[in-house]
């Protein structure tokens, strides 16, 4: 991605059996509250994410973008109001529990082991989808052997889709950031989910890298039928792949709807701008 000669992005990752998207349900999020000793930092928030849809939640800086994909993801818990991902409650759910229903996410800040391969960390995320235990792997039965080599095949398919294909070998942590960056939303892939959070993929990337990454989430999309959240600041980005946009202000939704009702609603201009510019 940042390096000569990275290859582009595949078409998707071919599925292991049906499509990933046949059964996404919604998700959908109504009323959610959260405080902190007194500070609310989500105030009744409410929106749902359509099946199979990218679905952005922007703001300002402390609008609560990252608390509600704290919620989402299981790390913090609501005051109130209910995350409900089809028939599953994700309300109070751990967050391992809220993964093996097919939830995975990527981080704003890198959460990468530096000395592990490109591979070992892709493989973490096959973690929720091993059948066999640590006995039989142990004894190198001939069921675990076989499942590992499943893995490691879908961890290739994964790794020449994402274009990560000619660092698996590598540690992760030697790679440049925007490749790491890359290395997380692959690990996210493995997991073969449902329901995919990004928070902020192309923070800190160069123009050419947002442009693959922004290819990369659009051929995830296309190719798995899988729902997306995404919290991002580009929003060139947003607004070229975004079906429905929630925005938020102090912890309050204030628009829901297109990208273009969005750009186009007061409010926004407003909590982007400021009251003197949007009437400028």
């Amino acid at each position: 991605m940042t390096a000569p000669g990275t290859p582009a992005p595949a078409s998707g990752p071919a599925p292991e059996t049906a499509p990933a998207g046949a059964d996404v349900p919604a998700l959908r999020v109504n009323d959610l509250t959260v405080r902190f000793a007194g500070l609310t930092a989500l105030d009744a928030v409410s929106f749902t994410v359509e099946p199979g849809s990218v679905h952005a939640v922007i703001g300002p800086n402390g609008a609560g973008k990252s608390t509600t994909f704290n919620v989402l993801s299981g790390v913090y818990r609501a005051t109130s109001g209910s995350v409900r991902f089809g028939d599953e409650e994700l309300t109070g759910l751990a967050p391992h529990a809220i993964a093996s229903l097919g939830v995975a996410r990527t981080f704003q800040n890198i959460a990468l082991s530096p000395y592990t391969t490109v591979a070992d960390s892709l493989m973490l995320g096959r973690h929720r989808l091993t059948r066999t235990g640590y006995l039989a792997a142990g004894l190198r039965l001939p069921r675990a052997a076989r499942e590992a080599a499943r893995h490691r095949e879908r961890v290739r398919e994964i790794a020449e889709f994402t274009g990560l294909e000619p660092y698996l070998d590598q540690p992760a942590g030697s790679l440049p950031y925007g490749l790491q960056k890359l290395v997380e939303l692959g690990r996210a892939l493995c997991m073969e989910p449902r329901l995919l959070l990004l928070d902020e993929p192309v923070a800190g990337m160069t123009a050419d890298e947002r442009r693959r990454t922004a290819s990369l989430i659009a051929g995830v999309r296309e190719g798995l039928g899988i729902s997306i959240v995404l919290v991002e600041h580009d929003m060139g980005m947003v607004m070229r792949l975004a079906d429905a946009v929630t925005v938020l202000d102090f912890g309050r939704r204030i628009a829901d709807g297109t990208p273009d009702e969005v750009q186009r609603d007061p409010a926004v201009v407003r909590a982007y701008l400021g009251q003197e510019a949007a009437s400028a």
